[in-house]
């Protein structure tokens, strides 16, 4: 929290900008999605560098050259979004958790990246979100997906990922990216403003032939051990 507030306060006016420009792209006459990637990647870079973070990020030569994929990395804290918006070259929408649509900017991101919201407590919504996620990937676009659910809290190890999230992608076909973070619960958990460094690794994609004939459970195993594999955790 400490972190925040600091980026918070050398971005002060900047905020306030970026609010008001959010919101302007997240109206539906003006949205453009390259447009708001590009903002958001300006503010989350400024921001990182602000608050004295070194991303240090891999792999990127993973990321499919086509549009229509899916990132599913574990996830550690608020900072993991700033790391994929900082380094992705393609823009790309969230599936992120009903409780976050109205913090602050958080809205407004929302509707300029046509992420989408989902309710973890109502299967008929979640499904719904699935099946809209789906459609989206075949139009190509781009998504990220927290397979674990929620964030671990426990440090770099990755919690047990649930095969229900990997539903959009055998639906789509699309290749499936895993995505390490290393030490992202650090800069927005850990108390002071010290240097330190936050790692995202970008994996070789699983394209749909190569899972085609699995459960969702058995992609959510092979998803997982492969960023386990790239944290270096077990």
């Amino acid at each position: 929290m400490q972190r925040i507030l600091f980026i918070v306060f050398r971005m002060f006016f900047e905020v306030i900008y970026y609010l008001i420009r959010f919101t302007h792209l997240g109206k539906d006459k003006y949205r453009d999605y390259e447009k708001m990637h590009a903002l958001m990647q300006k503010g989350c870079r400024k921001a990182i560098r602000l608050g004295r973070v070194d991303l240090k990020v891999e792999g990127e030569e993973n990321i499919p050259k086509k549009d229509g994929y899916i990132f599913y990395p574990n996830h550690q804290g608020m900072f993991d979004v700033l790391a994929f918006v900082s380094s992705s070259p393609r823009p790309f929408a969230f599936v992120i958790k009903k409780e976050a649509q109205n913090y602050p900017i958080v809205k407004q991101v929302i509707n300029g990246t046509g992420s989408l919201p989902m309710d973890r407590k109502d299967l008929r919504q979640s499904i719904k979100v699935i099946n809209e996620v789906t459609e989206e990937v075949k139009q190509g676009r781009n998504f990220v997906i927290f397979a674990e659910g929620t964030r671990s809290r426990q440090g770099n190890h990755v919690l047990e990922m649930k095969g229900g999230s990997f539903k959009a992608a055998t639906n789509a076909k699309c290749p499936i990216v895993p995505c390490a973070l290393i030490d992202s619960y650090r800069p927005f958990d850990e108390k002071g403003i010290k240097r330190i460094t936050v790692t995202l690794k970008y994996l070789k994609p699983i394209e749909y032939d190569e899972y085609k004939d699995l459960k969702g459970q058995e992609i959510a195993t092979l998803v997982r051990n492969r960023i386990v594999e790239a944290i270096g955790e077990e």
